[in-house]
Parts: C-alpha cells; sequence; structure tokens
C-alpha cells in the first residue's frame, strides 16, 4: 500500500492557520527527457508556483510506479492522482477512447491537433468519468509506425509470420493482426528484452520512442505505416481532483491544458531528433504502400464503427482532415 508522500492526498505540515501543503503524485513511464514528463514537470512547477508552495507534483517518471495499466489502477482506486497514459491502455474500458486510435483516422500531426482540441478531444477526455478518472488534456505520440529486426516491410504481405508487440489492447491486436501479422501484446518495458531475445520480431510505435527506449539498437528496419496517430491521455483521479477546493480545480485544469502547448513544442524538437539519430545510428526507413494497408485495415474500421458513439466521434475526425 503506498503511503506519505507516496499516496494521493498526501498532507505535509504548514504553519499554524496556513493551508496545508499537498504533494499531488503523478506516474508516467517514459523517462525524464521525454515530453509527455516534461509538460508535467512544468506543470507541477507552476502549480507549486502559483500556489505558493501549497501544492506541488512529485512525479514518478520511468516507470517506477510500474506499467500503464498500474498506474491507472491506482489512480481510479484514489491512491496517485495524475497519470498519463497511451490511449490504448483505456480502449477496451472505455469504447469512445478508440476513435482517437482507429487505423487510419488521422491523417498528420496537424489533424490529429485540430480533433483533439475540438470536440472529438473534448467528448473522449469526458467520457473517461465512467472510470473514476478525469480526463484533463490530450498529448501527441506521434505516427505509429512499424519496425523489426528482419526485413523491410512495403505491403501487409510482408508482415505474415513476423510476431510484432502490440499494447495489451484488443484494437491494437486486431489491427495488426488484421495487416497479417502475429500480434504480441506487451508492456511496454518488456519490448526491448523481447526484441533482443528475439521472443517477438518487431513492434509498432512512434520515432520519439523507438529512440528513447533504445529499440533502434535491435530493430533496424522502420517502415512508415502511420496507421494510427492513437496519442496520451492526461488523467486525474476522480477522488484526488475532489480533494481539491474549487480555485485550485480550476487552476489544475488550466494548467494542464497550457501544458498542452508547451508538450507539443518539446514532441516536434524531439521527434525530428529522434528519427534523425535513429537513421544516423543505421536504421533503415522506406515508405510502405498505404492503399494496401487501408483496404487491410477496412474490415476492423467497419466493425467498430457499428458502434454509434464511435462513429460519431469518428465522423467528427474526419470532418477535420
Amino acid at each position: 500500500m503506498l503511503t506519505g508522500a507516496f499516496g494521493a492526498g498526501a498532507f505535509g505540515s504548514a504553519a499554524p492557520g496556513a493551508a496545508p501543503q499537498r504533494v499531488m503524485v503523478g506516474a508516467d513511464v517514459h523517462v525524464a527527457s521525454y515530453p509527455t514528463v516534461r509538460a508535467q514537470q512544468w506543470l507541477g512547477e507552476e502549480l507549486a508556483r502559483r500556489t505558493q508552495g501549497r501544492l506541488s507534483l512529485r512525479l514518478f517518471h520511468s516507470g517506477q510506479l510500474g506499467r500503464e495499466s498500474d498506474a491507472v489502477d491506482l489512480a481510479r482506486n484514489g491512491v496517485i492522482d495524475l497519470v498519463r497514459v497511451h490511449i490504448s491502455v483505456m480502449a477496451n474500458a472505455v469504447p469512445a477512447t478508440r476513435a482517437l486510435a482507429l487505423p487510419f483516422a488521422i491523417d498528420s500531426t496537424a489533424h490529429l491537433r485540430r480533433a483533439v482540441d475540438g470536440a472529438p478531444g473534448r467528448g473522449v477526455l469526458e467520457s473517461l468519468s465512467a472510470r473514476n478518472l478525469v480526463g484533463l488534456a490530450i498529448y501527441d505520440a506521434g505516427a505509429r509506425c512499424v519496425y523489426n529486426t528482419r526485413h523491410p516491410v512495403t505491403e501487409p504481405a510482408e508482415l505474415v509470420g513476423l510476431k510484432l508487440r502490440v499494447p495489451p489492447s484488443d484494437l491494437f491486436i486486431d489491427m495488426l493482426r488484421g495487416f497479417g501479422a502475429n500480434p504480441t501484446p506487451l508492456a511496454y518495458s518488456e519490448t526491448y528484452g523481447a526484441l533482443q531475445t528475439h521472443l517477438i520480431d518487431g513492434a509498432e510505435n512512434n520515432w520519439s520512442s523507438f529512440r528513447s527506449s533504445r529499440h533502434y539498437e535491435v530493430a533496424r528496419f522502420w517502415s512508415n505505416t502511420g496507421h494510427s496517430y492513437a496519442p496520451d491521455l492526461l488523467m486525474i483521479s476522480a477522488r484526488g481532483l475532489s480533494q481539491l477546493a474549487e480555485s485550485d480545480q480550476q487552476l489544475l485544469r488550466a494548467l494542464a491544458t497550457e501544458s498542452v502547448s508547451r508538450m507539443r513544442v518539446l514532441w516536434d524538437e524531439q521527434e525530428e531528433r529522434a528519427r534523425r539519430e535513429s537513421l544516423q545510428a543505421g536504421v533503415s526507413e522506406n515508405d510502405v504502400d498505404r492503399a494496401a494497408f487501408q483496404r487491410a485495415a477496412q474490415p476492423l474500421l467497419d466493425a467498430q464503427l457499428k458502434n454509434p458513439m464511435i462513429a460519431s466521434l469518428w465522423r467528427q475526425i474526419r470532418d477535420l482532415a
């Protein structure tokens, strides 16, 4: 059980008559230099500055609190406060989140940002309340592409027989199976070891994660499928938020929104640098037959759009293309 400053709602000592200090706890699986981590660190610094230290954030990065699914459970149960996870973690339990992760729903980073800043993004954030979580912001997570240890991939047929790591999400399992691969659900933190020991042949992710997790050291073939722009979610425990005064809730929400623009600047810089450094390290990059991958994804898309809520969000997203 998490206790003290390691649990949500931890209060420190304060001078007599002064408001007690509260140290909020956050979790992220990415390393300290990752844009999502740096954006949350900025949020925490601003929270402390604007409340004269009455509120602060202690962020456990690099998976110190376990897998993303573990962190979500801790937040849902009010043990920690903030949690940043990839949207795939919520896709099984909160169907609305799938709309932003559907294959080829998003055409580009600019398109993604229009969608998450508009009605589709608001709808997805609001849907998280069903899981005792409050959506604060949506962060970029780049174009997800396929990479592997064996050979270049230009069309779905060349994925047949390859074991590719996917997030533990039915949507991504079905997506990669539709492409012809053998999807292998693994936690993000377990992927490097699985590549190194040949438990898997490859994975799918963005350039920044590919570089920061050092997957480029063992998987040398990158294929620009761009099959999903599934973003990240920044959430807070509903219990933790309710323990704040209304003015503090408003401040936290405003800072979370403001952190998005800061994260995007960091993201754009790191993504380009990650691509450049990966190629310099010997990774081979190639384009793909995008139409062939879209055809392979169509059965999955058709099945998901039978859900009226997902279909409505998907149409809103496509209208912003």
